[in-house]
């Protein structure tokens, strides 16, 4: 109840963290447990983070499996993740519950277009940004935020020309075609990508405000376990984030207290094909210490 009265107000990191409180009291209601889920789901979907939302449409399903609002939102999360093929495969699962769900068949149709052409779910830049190009660049001028773009040829660093800079390469596309993107309120909201070594596993958050603290993120997605972390090692209080300067081969160790723009503006971190990245590893842990053997590690 708390959970859907935080979703109504909008406050959906309260809610994921109520939803992930239910499903701790481990209740033998396989429907209820689907529906707790599918509403942690939904949250996480509209903090932007679709993998998170993903796994708890994954969970919900298998716990249900007529269950229409987890299968509708996990084909919105592989639509969000470009992943079309499964989108599709989604939809026609739940398609074959309920053959006219409208939902269902307008992302079915969606997704059987942009696979065909991917090039179509990505918006022209120049026609939606026309006129704001310089606004854009001096955006990142003001917030002393530094771009690598990276040519085919070789890596060109982009600093004090940022004036020169390209739209494109302002709105360089990555893996999940989610970009840059500047809210109403005159804010920046970035995709970021979250790395965690000793896994080879990651996140991503589509839309990490600039002014949002790592560590609010951090209890949202690490709010349950994830399944890869079988010794349930990853808290929130057991992270610790860092960046690398692979120009000089060193380590930067977060703040999770800091703003996105807080790392963004420190002098050594340079943002790369469009998409701020970070390491995430467990305090002390036997392959932590291994990793940065050797290495030179700076705190910010």
């Amino acid at each position: 109840n708390e959970g859907n009265e935080y979703f109504r107000e909008k406050d959906y990191r309260r809610a994921v963290i109520a939803y992930s409180e239910a499903l701790k009291k481990n209740c033998e209601d396989p429907e209820l447990n689907a529906v707790l889920h599918t509403n942690r789901g939904a949250a996480q979907f509209y903090l932007g983070n679709y993998r998170s939302a993903l796994n708890d449409a994954i969970q919900a399903k298998k716990l249900k499996p007529t269950h229409l609002k987890a299968i509708i939102r996990g084909a919105l999360c592989h639509m969000e993740l470009k992943n079309f093929s499964e989108a599709i495969a989604w939809c026609e699962e739940g398609l074959r519950i309920d053959s006219k769900e409208k939902k269902l068949v307008e992302t079915r149709a969606k997704a059987d277009k942009l696979k065909v052409n991917i090039k179509a779910v990505q918006p022209d830049f120049s026609t939606r940004w026309q006129g704001r190009a310089v606004t854009g660049i001096d955006l990142l001028c003001e917030r002393n935020i530094k771009l690598v773009l990276e040519p085919s040829n070789e890596e060109e660093e982009i600093s004090d020309s940022l004036a020169e800079l390209s739209i494109d390469g302002f709105h360089s596309d990555n893996a999940t075609g989610a970009k840059v993107h500047l809210d109403a309120d005159g804010n920046l909201n970035w995709p970021v990508l979250f790395l965690y070594p000793e896994h080879e596993q990651t996140d991503f958050i589509a839309a990490f405000h600039e002014n949002s603290r790592f560590i609010d993120h951090l209890m949202v997605m690490f709010a349950e376990s994830p399944p890869w972390d079988l010794e349930r090692k990853y808290l929130p209080s057991n992270i610790e984030l860092y960046f690398e300067d692979e120009e000089r081969a060193e380590m930067y160790k977060l703040n999770p207290e800091h703003t996105l723009l807080q790392v963004l503006q420190h002098q050594r971190y340079f943002v790369k094909a469009g998409t701020p990245t970070v390491l995430a590893f467990v305090k002390h842990s036997p392959f932590s210490k291994k990793y940065f053997s050797g290495k030179k590690v700076h705190r910010l």
